[in-house]
């Protein structure tokens, strides 16, 4: 009997797998850009030439950024370029002359009401 129940509790939780994974959206990008996950919120950093923009949310759901701010540091091959993002509606942002690049590596370090929010890194995949 106790074999009978194990068999039933694996099988709920294969069949359940599917449906939890297909409802975790808060990993695909909503604005075209690249996402990092972390404990404290997601991040989606949408990169141009002539604009950076990042996009912070508590896991789905909005996130007042009136009192934000994000340090990016851009790394593609040797070269270093650092950028200060500020409030623009829903996200973070920074406009200016960027060297973007695919497989450019970028570090945000985000603050929030001038305590460190968190640190999200990303790879860029292609040149926008």
């Amino acid at each position: 009997m106790k074999t009978a129940i194990a068999m039933l509790s694996l099988a709920a939780l294969v069949a359940a797998t599917p449906a939890l994974a297909a409802g975790n959206h808060a990993h695909e990008p909503a604005h075209g850009g690249v996402v990092a996950a972390a404990k404290e919120a997601d991040y989606e950093l949408v990169a141009k030439a002539d604009r950076l923009q990042l996009y912070v949310s508590d896991h789905g759901k909005a996130r007042d950024l009136s009192r934000a701010s994000a340090r990016l540091t851009l790394l593609s091959g040797k070269e270093k370029q650092e950028a200060m993002l500020h409030p623009a509606g829903d996200k973070l942002e920074a406009t200016g002359a960027f060297q973007i690049a695919p497989g450019t590596k970028v570090v945000a370090v985000v603050t929030d009401g001038g305590k460190v929010l968190g640190t999200a890194r990303f790879t860029l995949k292609q040149a926008r």
